[in-house]
């Protein structure tokens, strides 16, 4: 048996005249208006014309090769962009893989995001070929230490006072009205690394809705940063736990947008660094990998 493990993440054009195509692709076949084609290339523009999503998942799969060792292949697929997860599995397959392990790299499960790395996955693998995948992995205490220790970087901060809150990328009221456990998995996230980093008292806050009319989980960073300032908070800092690298919704949603509510605000505002290819997280991940490939089909 030839095994394989599988980063799952959701893909990045690698050039800004792909953005049509992708969005299509992440709007599942619909094409974007050319407004939003706009928006979005100007949000990769403000971070450099790129996001280093794929860079760093390729980084985090080297770094979680050299650890688990040369009996396994570490690949990356993506559900929007090339790697595609589907090609991926297809040519693992080709090379004599037989049994792939598949990690989301998303803590939180949702419907939205996960489970459709995951069926993507699924429809891809081959007869003869087996497929497991590790579900949520929000209440992990690996995943807790490895965001403490980001906190702990910036120890300053909060000896100056500064107000810790949490952020993860939204979603629609309606998905977790239907039963979506992902906002209650972002809470435990929360609660599990405030515990770890010894911090009693912190906020929560959702970034990146979707461009839709429809109700989003909320409150949006930007509106609490402004009515915190507003009640008299001076520092902000963010702790991303629902993200485990940098990519547009780091670098631009709050690296760019949130800390402009900040300035405008008279706040002070700072960001943990990602986790990207921490020790701590890389250790996660081959924790999460050993206990699949450990278990018989």
């Amino acid at each position: 048996m030839s095994d394989a493990v599988l980063l799952m993440a959701h893909g990045t054009p690698d050039a800004l005249d792909e953005m049509p195509e992708y969005l299509t692709r992440v709007r599942n076949g619909r094409p974007p208006s050319p407004d939003l084609v706009d928006e979005i290339t100007a949000s990769y523009r403000a971070i450099g014309g790129r996001s280093p999503l794929t860079d760093l998942t390729r980084a985090q799969a080297s770094a979680l090769q050299a650890r688990l060792g040369t009996e396994v292949r570490v690949l990356v697929g993506m559900r929007n962009w090339k790697p595609f997860i589907s090609d991926v599995i297809r040519e693992a397959s080709a090379g004599g893989v037989t049994r792939v392990v598949g990690i989301p790299l998303a803590p939180q499960f949702s419907t939205l995001s996960v489970q459709k790395y995951v069926e993507a996955a699924r429809a891809a693998t081959p007869r003869g070929v087996s497929f497991a995948c590790v579900g949520a992995f929000h209440d992990h205490p690996g995943l807790a230490e490895a965001f403490a220790g980001r906190i702990d970087e910036c120890r300053d901060e909060l000896a100056a006072g500064a107000r810790v809150v949490f952020t993860a990328h939204s979603l629609p009221v309606r998905v977790v009205e239907s039963g979506d456990p992902y906002a209650g998995q972002v809470a435990a996230t929360a609660a599990a690394v405030a515990a770890k980093a010894g911090i009693c008292d912190y906020g929560l806050a959702w970034q990146s809705a979707g461009r839709t009319p429809e109700p989003w989980l909320g409150p949006d960073i930007g509106a609490l940063i402004r009515e915190e300032a507003a009640a008299g908070v001076r520092r902000f800092l963010v702790v991303p736990i629902g993200f485990v690298c940098d990519h547009t919704e780091v670098l631009f949603d709050l690296d760019i947008k949130a800390a402009q509510a900040a300035r405008e605000a008279g706040a002070a505002f700072r960001r943990t660094a990602s986790l990207n290819t921490s020790p701590a997280f890389i250790r996660l991940l081959a924790e999460l990998a050993s206990a699949l490939l450990a278990a018989r089909d």
